[in-house]
C-alpha cells in the first residue's frame, strides 16, 4: 500500500468523522426523559450493534473499492438506518400508548365514580391496563405503595409515557390530587373523547405518509445499490473517483445526496407537540 494510499484513506477518515459531526449537529436532539435501566440498556446495545455493523461495512467496502470516502459514508448509513428507514414503528407504539391512556382513563373515571379516591383507583386499574402502558401503570403503582406524594408518582407516570396528551391527563391528576375538587368524573370524560380524537387524527396522518415513507425507502435502497454496485462491478465507469481529486468530488456528491435523503424523511415524519409537564418545572 502505497503513501498515497495511506493519505487518501486518512484524508477520507478525517472527511467522514467532519460529515458525522455536522449532520449530527444538524439533527434535532432533545433531551431524553430518564427511563428504566432495562431500557437504557437496550439503548447501548442497539447503538453499540449499529456501530459494528457500520464499522464491518464500511471496512468491507473499503475492501472491495479502496475509496474512504464511499466506506465512510456506508458506515454512516448504517449508523443512521433508524433515522433514514425507520419512524413507522416508532409511530405505532406511539399511537398504542395513546389508545391505552385513553382506555385507561375510561376505566380510571368508572372507578372514581364508585366513591374511590385517586389513591385506591390507580393501583385498581394498573393491571387491567393495556400493555402498552401498563409497566408505567405498575411501576406508579410502585411508587404510591412505597409513600410516595401522588403528585411527584404522577410525574415520573408522565415522563415514563413521554407524550403529550399524556401531560394533559396527569396534569388534571395532579390539580384534583392537590386541590381535591369535584368535577374529575366528568373532566376525565372529556379528556378520553379528546385522547381519541387526538388517536383518530394521528392514524389519518399515518395512512397518508406511508406512501411517502415507502417512496423515501425505495429512492435510498436504489440509489444505494446503484452507487455500490458501479463501484465494484464497473470499476472503470467510476476510475476516475478512485484518485484524490475524485474522492473529493465524491464527497460532495454524497454530501448532496445524504442532504436529499435527509429532506426526504423529514417529509414523511409526524412532528409531535412538545410536552409541557417535564420533570424540572414540577420540581420549581
Amino acid at each position: 500500500m502505497g503513501s498515497q494510499t495511506l493519505l487518501v484513506m486518512l484524508l477520507g477518515a478525517v472527511i467522514g468523522a467532519g460529515v458525522l459531526l455536522v449532520v449530527f449537529g444538524m439533527s434535532d436532539h432533545e433531551p431524553a426523559p430518564l427511563r428504566s435501566s432495562h431500557s437504557l440498556g437496550d439503548r447501548v446495545k442497539g447503538s453499540a450493534r449499529r456501530a459494528l455493523l457500520g464499522v464491518g461495512a464500511g471496512l468491507l467496502i473499503l475492501v472491495l473499492t479502496s475509496w474512504p470516502v464511499l466506506a465512510v459514508a456506508v458506515g454512516l448509513l448504517v449508523w443512521f438506518s433508524p433515522m433514514l428507514f425507520g419512524g413507522l414503528a416508532s409511530e405505532k407504539r406511539a399511537m398504542s400508548r395513546l389508545e391505552g391512556l385513553a382506555a385507561w382513563t375510561e376505566s380510571l373515571r368508572d372507578t372514581i365514580a364508585g366513591a374511590v379516591g385517586l389513591e385506591q383507583a390507580i393501583p385498581a386499574t394498573a393491571y387491567a391496563a393495556s400493555p402498552a402502558i401498563q409497566p408505567a401503570l405498575i411501576r406508579l403503582t410502585d411508587r404510591l405503595r412505597v409513600r410516595t406524594n401522588l403528585s411527584t408518582a404522577l410525574q415520573g407516570f408522565a415522563d415514563d409515557i413521554d407524550d403529550p396528551s399524556a401531560d394533559l391527563i396527569v396534569a388534571t391528576l395532579i390539580l384534583n390530587a392537590r386541590l381535591r375538587g369535584p368535577g374529575l368524573r366528568e373532566v376525565l370524560t372529556s379528556l378520553a373523547k379528546s385522547a381519541r380524537s387526538d388517536l383518530d387524527m394521528r392514524r389519518r396522518i399515518a395512512a397518508s405518509r406511508s406512501s411517502t415513507r415507502r417512496s423515501v425507502q425505495i429512492v435510498i435502497g436504489v440509489t444505494v445499490a446503484f452507487v455500490l454496485g458501479l463501484a465494484i462491478f464497473n470499476r472503470s465507469y467510476v476510475e476516475p473517483y478512485s484518485t484524490p481529486i475524485g474522492q473529493l468530488v465524491l464527497l460532495v456528491v454524497i454530501g448532496l445526496f445524504g442532504a436529499g435523503f435527509i429532506w426526504m424523511r423529514r417529509l414523511s415524519e409526524f412532528e409531535m407537540p412538545e410536552r409541557f409537564l417535564l420533570a424540572k418545572q414540577e420540581s420549581r
